[in-house]
């Protein structure tokens, strides 16, 4: 027998939206009681902006099963696009008591935290998000963030530069080794970083002005 979730998870996976939909709402005329489908169709309109219908979808994934850490999951993701920010944590901290202890979940939470400018909270849970996908360069870039917003600078560089590692055009983390390059007094090698987030991204605004300030300090 076709698992139409899984068919149209891999549809999702894809990028075939409406492939998708239509596996998951017969997969909810199949079976009216397994949560499974309303969350997958909440997560598909969510993705699409429609965030009303998809909230129906999570909350109507609660009512068949109130642990369902997946819907709290989507709800959270809803309330952070709308930047409702302390709903958002609330909705996370559910899906990681529920057992969803995955690093998107992890990721979401601290970002939230973040959100609220609570970062020495945040801190613990983006640092999980980063062991547990090492390879999620804006994981490691956040973290690098929040560890410099805390004054753990030489920790915060080796997460920048990890995160150069992933993604070689992250222009925000040029940038923010340069400002770390500056603090150390190095402007030559700030001037480098700074034009390095120029060339990933020559609108840059900050790096171009942290680059023409390094231009002065090495100027006879």
């Amino acid at each position: 027998m076709v698992n139409l979730n899984e068919q149209g998870l891999a549809h999702m996976r894809a990028g075939e939206y409406e492939e998708a939909l239509c596996c998951f709402f017969k997969a909810v005329n199949e079976r009216p009681n397994d949560p499974a489908g309303y969350m997958n169709i909440g997560t598909v309109l969510a993705a699409a902006g429609e965030d009303e219908k998809a909230l129906e979808c999570f909350q109507q994934a609660l009512m068949l099963d109130e642990r369902a850490a997946a819907a709290f999951y989507g709800i959270g993701t809803v309330y952070y696009k709308r930047e409702q920010f302390a709903q958002a944590k609330d909705m996370f901290e559910r899906a990681l008591a529920l057992g969803l202890a995955d690093a998107d979940t992890h990721f979401m939470l601290g970002m939230s935290l973040w959100r609220l400018e609570m970062p020495r909270l945040a801190l613990p849970y983006l640092q999980r998000a980063a062991e547990l996908n090492e390879k999620d360069a804006e994981a490691l870039f956040q973290l690098g963030l929040c560890l410099a917003a805390l004054d753990y600078v030489d920790e915060a560089k080796r997460y920048f530069e990890k995160t150069l590692e992933h993604n070689p055009r992250h222009a925000d983390a040029y940038y923010n080794l340069g400002v770390i390059y500056a603090y150390k007094d190095d402007p030559a090698a700030a001037r480098d970083l700074f034009a390095a987030a120029l060339d990933a991204n020559p609108d840059h605004v900050l790096a171009g002005y942290g680059k023409k300030m390094m231009e002065k300090r090495l100027a006879p």
